[in-house]
């Protein structure tokens, strides 16, 4: 392994990590170019993440920075140095809201303070449009930096309100939540395999109430950006591994020159048939969590190569996935007959851009269309590098001993833990998230606000399931068959207790993976006594006391969730999110987050980008590719802003 420091620079809620590229001075030249050349065109669509985000974040930014790096205005002061902090919580969440909890974060300066030092930028540095003054730029921005009631959340998901029109995230203009709604489902009604609708377009209503969208492509809105992504792109496919990748390369090219959503299924469904690589990546309009609606796709970019050795794992789940579909315990009507396409790997990031990037995902399952997902299959994975780096930053920090206070508990779980968390996530995404059907007729889109939610809790759900199953002891993938139980008491003492750390008092649980786990973790103590919550010394703790029950409950909460989910059954979605998911004792919240504390951690995880750099011989061709590791945060994000800052 090669030798560096995982932990970085910590700053208000959040400790910088740093992920190793084992194994990269293996690949061959023409490997690491490719990884190279995808890994630009990776960075290159930073400025789109910043946009959707939020419509004023890259003016935002920009100012800031302007500040930042001018070395008239003193460093050594209480304020700049505020400012410093609110900058790198502006480059972690990609704008001005919580990369998590999406509520806005408030600044620790005032207004007076940046009006000043602003006046001390030279003005051609500053985002000022044609004629603009410093006035007019903060008459602009300060409202929505510094009151707390402009455009508060960036994703709202509360029940009763108009989503879109409490949200901050920029996706539609002048547009209610119920005129988007009909809007896209008036133009999947009756397809069968729609293309997913709205995924890569800004929704706009005209001064004459018409409704029109605007596409993110090269000749549209992100154009700069994404005629930089395609320039890499292009690069990428003349080294491209195979026929095929290339193939999948141009088009997705296509797809960005065009918009097309077809062609973005032809994409994914190559993309899905395209395996017998050793690089492969992410690069789109993909996820929809940062939409209330979950149907606008938020750019994001991920480089990868394989890890050969941990993939066997997730080879040997993929290779019984059919085994997994058939001993659900769900209704057999929403089972798939035939398991087709899934595909996993264990791979290791080589670069993580857009919305993977300071904070990014441990597992990844694509595409998210269902019709494709029940035709193709699906591709699956889980990202070791990045749970490496968790493990060696969590070692030793006494988290666990402070909320576990039964010896035999904690030995168990420093034994079993972090074998079982990535088996869990392997399940997850290789086998969960690509099980069961939707019944004829129902809209992938059914569950609006509550599809995100409902959908990861289904894929908890069969991980959890199956992680205890003696099938996973006969193909080797646990040791024995009380592993099981360290997964289970983890992830239900998560779901109770532990990620309330990351919640700010007085605040609801928002975000869709946190709402899930306190769905299946409530859901469970409310219907059994197999667990509880006790109190010991002032202190609440968890007590499991029947494993093999709380596997039953877990199954019999899988069918209900795969059944909301076949039905798209819209009330039982609500009902069971708005009563498990989302309120917070804040009494026990108080007391989790008092214990936390003094641990003196920061509840919020991210990581730097290693630098990757061509070497190239006197014609310039690369002849190789170096990998440095040492770069600081605030020069990496200055760096990136200088080199891939396409939008204004």
């Amino acid at each position: 392994m090669v030798d560096i420091l995982f932990t970085g620079e910590r700053f208000a809620d959040i400790q910088l990590l740093r992920y190793c590229l084992d194994g990269f001075d293996k690949l061959s030249v023409q490997q690491k170019s490719l990884v190279y050349f995808l890994s630009q065109a990776t960075l290159a669509g930073r400025d789109i993440t910043f946009d959707q985000y939020g419509r004023y974040n890259l003016r935002i930014r920009k100012t800031l920075e302007a500040v930042y790096t001018d070395y008239r205005i003193p460093h050594a002061t209480e304020e700049f140095s505020q400012l410093a902090v609110y900058l790198k919580r502006v480059w972690f969440s990609n704008g001005i809201y919580h990369h998590y909890g999406c509520e806005k974060f408030m600044p620790g300066f005032s207004a007076d303070y940046l009006r000043q030092v602003l006046y001390m930028v030279s003005p051609e540095r500053l985002p000022l449009r044609d004629g603009e003054t410093v006035d007019a730029l903060c008459d602009e921005l300060f409202p929505v930096i510094f009151n707390p009631d402009v455009l508060p959340k960036r994703v709202n998901k509360a029940d009763g309100v108009d989503l879109v029109a409490t949200s901050a995230c920029n996706f539609y203009e002048n547009v209610s939540q119920q005129e988007a709604e009909e809007y896209y489902a008036t133009l999947k009604d009756g397809q069968e395999e729609p293309p997913s609708y709205g995924l890569n377009t800004t929704l706009i209503k005209g001064a004459d109430g018409t409704l029109t969208e605007e596409p993110w492509t090269a000749g549209g809105r992100y154009g700069n950006a994404i005629s930089h992504i395609i320039y890499w792109l292009d690069k990428a496919a003349g080294v491209a591994e195979n026929d095929r990748q290339r193939r999948v390369i141009e088009l997705l090219i296509d797809y960005y020159r065009t918009g097309d959503l077809k062609t973005f299924d032809q994409y994914n469904i190559e993309w899905l048939q395209c395996l017998d690589t050793k690089i492969d990546f992410i690069n789109g309009f993909i996820e929809v969590y940062g939409d209330p609606l979950g149907l606008k796709g938020t750019w994001e970019g991920l480089v990868e190569y394989v890890d050969e050795e941990a993939t066997e794992r997730t080879r040997i789940i993929s290779r019984h996935a059919q085994w997994f579909e058939d001993h659900s315990p769900v209704d057999p009507r929403f089972r798939k007959p035939v398991v087709k396409g899934v595909s996993a790997h264990v791979i290791r990031a080589a670069m993580l851009g857009g919305e993977e990037y300071p904070s990014t995902a441990i597992g990844i399952n694509l595409p998210n269309a269902d019709w494709i997902r029940a035709r193709y299959g699906s591709k699956s994975i889980t990202i070791s590098n990045i749970t490496e780096a968790y493990d060696k930053a969590a070692r030793g920090n006494g988290f666990r001993e402070e909320f576990v206070d039964d010896p035999a508990t904690l030995e168990m779980i420093e034994k079993y833990a972090d074998v079982l968390d990535n088996l869990h996530t392997d399940l997850h995404e290789c086998v969960g998230h690509g099980s069961g059907q939707l019944l004829p007729g129902t809209s992938s889109d059914a569950l609006k606000a509550y599809g995100n939610t409902i959908e990861e809790a289904r894929a908890d759900l069969f991980g959890l399931y199956f992680v205890a199953d003696k099938k996973l002891v006969q193909l080797g993938l646990t040791p024995d068959e009380e592993a099981y139980k360290a997964q289970y008491y983890t992830y239900m003492l998560n779901g109770l207790l532990t990620q309330l750390v990351r919640i700010e008092p007085g605040r609801l649980i928002e975000e869709a993976h946190m709402r899930n786990r306190a769905l299946i973790a409530r859901w469970c103590l409310a219907h059994s006594n197999a667990m509880q919550l006790l109190k010991k010394n002032g202190k609440t703790y968890l007590k499991i006391t029947d494993y093999a029950q709380l596997r039953n409950l877990i199954a019999q909460l899988l069918a209900e969730i795969q059944r909301i989910k076949s039905e798209g059954d819209y009330e039982a979605a609500r009902q069971i999110v708005e009563q498990y998911a989302v309120g917070i004792d804040p009494q026990l919240h108080n007391e989790v987050l008092a214990r936390y504390k003094k641990l003196n951690l920061a509840p919020y995880k991210g990581f730097i980008n290693p630098v990757l750099m061509p070497v190239y011989d006197k014609d310039g061709v690369i002849i190789d590719v170096e990998v440095d590791y040492n770069e600081p945060y605030d020069h990496q994000m200055l760096r990136y802003s200088s080199e891939f800052g396409t939008l204004i």
